[in-house]
């Protein structure tokens, strides 16, 4: 097993793509607070060498589409995670999020459907995003 050298010791490939995870599920919860549509996780730890996770969600509006930005950096920020880069956010069609391990993709309903990121890495499984994350309407959903 492959490990990181960190400041209390050794951290196993698996326990930083954990961390990675609860990451990018944080991101999703922010966004569907926020009433994110189509929210996505797709793990790309074992196909893409610049990212661990795409998080993928579209809103209606750029006030909602950058409600949602605003949101998940809050709480990333919060959760002591550094963003490091932010493109987007003044027009709010398309809202590009990097946080290293974790890469957001916040569209406009319409520009998520010409870019369809889910088609172009559709090799990638998709991460189960649990149920609880949209709250009581969510058992009727199901």
């Amino acid at each position: 097993m492959t490990t990181e050298n960190t400041q209390a010791g050794t951290t196993s490939v698996t326990e930083v793509l954990d961390s990675s995870k609860v990451k990018a599920l944080a991101c999703a919860k922010a966004a569907i607070e926020k009433k994110g549509e189509n929210t996505k996780i797709l793990d790309l730890s074992g196909i893409s060498g610049f990212t661990d996770y795409f998080v993928i969600c579209s809103g209606m509006s750029d006030r909602q589409v950058r409600a949602m930005a605003d949101a998940i950096e809050a709480d990333l920020k919060k959760q002591k995670h550094e963003l490091l880069s932010l493109e987007g956010h003044t027009d709010g069609r398309w809202i590009l999020m990097d946080f290293g391990d974790v890469v957001v993709h916040i569209f406009l309903d319409a520009l998520r459907e010409y870019y369809d990121l889910e088609t172009l890495w559709a090799d990638a499984p998709k991460v189960r995003i649990p149920s609880e994350f949209y709250g009581p309407v969510a058992s009727r959903l199901n």
